[in-house]
């Protein structure tokens, strides 16, 4: 099997209960203006500039400790092996693009000092190396031994299929049997234990995929069924820190809703998604289906960010989601794109793909700077100019996870099943894709998210059907074939096209994208009498360096008032703002309390102010001043 074909991210080509199937890295190539300049920031700054990180923080220095003698003690957090791990994957998946000798270098000294760091039974992890061997899984709820090994097992299925070695396979292979025989059924004379953070589940189901070998399932299946019996034995009386926050309260086929630490919730419905792929268990597809509603209706901000509260990292109660003190770690954002990746190749559901962009555009992206070497680790919702992107983190978690979600970007774009061709995500690019038997070449030109016009020429001829998201918010699309005008498409659905097509044929897709006022549901209180702006698939905000001398709270957008859209080429790398007049509220020099806090502003008098939005990812990459989202309206 060639890279080309051998780079799937999600490989679910042999899943038997996949709607969907993957399409390689190497088989589609983005040349869009929007998301591939991001992704050659990200090969050619953001994965050098973590590397560099890497070394200055110790974090390689913890692996050449290991089989170097010089008794130096281990640095940073007992977890940081993880972000080596996901550079390393990052990096992998960037191999699929161009040769690039530096990166591979780079690459090989850390494949190397992980292999030499692994012990000879097959244990791997920096910081119980060395000194602590005698600690190894002793704290399970907090250490988080098999949340790294994780991160490595999917670093290595990464690095065999865009490379062929076996070098990093093997070692996870050699780790994963270990892991097999410490943990299982008490009746096997093993631990009946799991990690305090998930993510191995997934690891292990990609595990499978790339071996055949059962044995990696059926661990996967049994970490995820032991969790939800109370096992890390966490303190039940603590407000935060309890079972819940571990996801360890109630069995995952019996939970309803999203609870506890974000980027855990996440990556365990990603684990319990893959699992349901593989063995087909309709109790854990109808719990992630269910945990999904609640978790879209009640508890996600309108960005697609996830976490309300700083303490624990965590959900929060139901349409409790503050906005400058949203949590909305980068994480769970790239958590949450997994998941919806997961189980848009379960059922084919056009919601899971609408989510995953609207995630991507307005919950990742805001999270990495334009010039790819900066980062947030929270996503609030309104500040006050103090909240800025950092070079690095103590914990540096999000850096990493998000250089991975770029590399492997162009896997998300197309899916297969059986003799279809599923478009996914409207990007300029190129793609070479097999559907029953047949190359299929599919060229998409577009100015997507900027404009909602969509040209997909067929390059062979060949006959398959052609599905088409149309997002929930694209009312009023329209659909032709070479000019003659198709059924207009349902917003929300997949559109299908079956038909013998020849090489040359055009379809035209248009989403219109009118600026769309949204307004929260009454109970999330700070949001009452405001609205938010979105045009496409992107969230706007006010910056203040666009409003000078006005506070942005004082800020009224009167009900009738039309909000233009305006290219702004040299704004922000390039974006589209929207324009309009709003009022400054007569109450802005009011006292704190009286009976004329809530008189509205007329659209006659005083006060006109010239209103400007930004797209929300592009905020805080100027000077620091004021942000809200959420923007008052009479």
């Amino acid at each position: 099997m060639t890279t080309l074909d051998a780079a799937p991210v999600i490989d679910t080509t042999r899943s038997p209960h996949a709607r969907l199937h993957p399409v390689a890295l190497g088989r589609v190539h983005l040349t869009d203006t929007f998301l591939e300049p991001r992704r050659r920031i990200n090969r050619d700054a953001t994965l050098l500039s973590q590397y560099r990180h890497l070394e200055d923080t110790h974090t390689l220095r913890n692996f050449r400790r290991v089989t170097d003698g010089s008794g130096e003690p281990f640095v940073g957090y007992v977890f940081n092996d993880t972000d080596v791990y996901k550079w390393l994957e990052a990096a992998a998946w960037t191999l699929t693009e161009d040769h690039d000798p530096a990166l591979e270098d780079m690459i090989a000294e850390a494949t190397g000092l992980i292999e030499s760091a692994q012990d000879e039974n097959g244990y791997l992890d920096t910081y119980y190396t060395a000194g602590r061997e005698d600690q190894r899984w002793s704290n399970l709820k907090d250490n988080h031994e098999l949340y790294c090994a994780g991160h490595f097992i999917q670093a290595a299925v990464a690095h065999h299929r865009t490379t062929g070695s076996e070098q990093l396979l093997n070692v996870a292979r050699r780790l994963a049997d270990y892991i097999g025989s410490v943990f299982g059924p008490a009746s096997q004379g093993k631990c009946e234990l799991t990690d305090g953070h998930e993510e191995i589940e997934m690891a292990l189901v990609e595990l499978y995929r790339e071996t055949g070998e059962k044995n990696y399932l059926e661990l996967a299946q049994f970490l995820i069924e032991v969790r939800g019996r109370g096992v890390l034995g966490a303190d039940e009386s603590h407000q935060t820190f309890n079972s819940t926050y571990y996801q360890d309260h109630t069995p995952v086929r019996e939970m309803n809703r999203v609870v506890g630490h974000a980027v855990r919730m996440m990556y365990l419905m990603a684990g319990v998604t893959d699992l349901y792929l593989e063995n087909g268990d309709q109790g854990l597809l109808s719990a992630a289906q269910r945990i999904w509603t609640q978790m879209t209706t009640r508890q996600m901000y309108i960005s697609g960010g996830l976490g309300a509260r700083y303490e624990g990292e965590a959900f929060g109660d139901d349409y409790e989601l503050p906005n400058a003190r949203a949590y909305t770690e980068t994480c769970a954002a790239i958590g949450s794109v997994m998941w919806n990746a997961r189980l848009m190749a379960a059922t084919g559901e056009a919601k899971y793909a609408d989510l995953l962009e609207h995630t991507l555009y307005n919950a990742v992206l805001p999270g990495w700077s334009q010039d790819g070497e900066e980062y947030f680790y929270q996503n609030p919702l309104a500040d006050e100019g103090n909240h800025r992107r950092k070079a690095w983190f103590g914990c540096a978690c999000c850096p990493p996870n998000v250089a991975r979600l770029m590399a492997s970007l162009p896997g998300y774009v197309y899916s297969t099943a059986k003799n279809e061709v599923w478009v996914n995500l409207y990007v300029d690019s190129e793609a070479s894709l097999s559907v029953s038997g047949q190359d299929v070449k599919l060229t998409q030109r577009t100015e997507y998210p900027w404009d909602g016009k969509v040209e997909l020429t067929v390059g062979t001829a060949a006959h398959f059907t052609l599905k088409l998201r149309i997002p929930a918010w694209a009312e009023g699309a329209s659909l032709s074939v070479n000019g003659e005008q198709s059924p207009a498409p349902e917003p929300g659905t997949y559109a299908s096209l079956e038909r013998d097509w020849q090489a040359g044929d055009t379809l035209t897709l248009n989403l219109p994208m009118p600026v769309r006022r949204v307004r929260s549901h009454p109970r999330v209180l700070e949001n009452v009498g405001r609205v938010a702006l979105l045009r496409g698939p992107l969230l706007y905000t006010l910056e203040e360096v666009d409003h000078p001398g006005t506070a942005l709270d004082d800020l009224v957008l009167l009900p009738a008032a039309e909000l233009s859209v305006q290219s702004a080429p040299n704004l922000l790398g390039g974006v589209v703002v929207l324009e309009g007049q709003a009022r400054r509220s007569p109450q802005a020099d009011s006292d704190l309390y009286g009976p004329d806090a809530n008189e509205a502003p007329t659209a006659s008098g005083s006060g006109s102010v010239k209103l400007r939005a930004v797209p929300y990812y592009a905020w805080a990459n100027r000077e620091p001043g004021q942000m809200r989202v959420w923007i008052r309206e009479r």
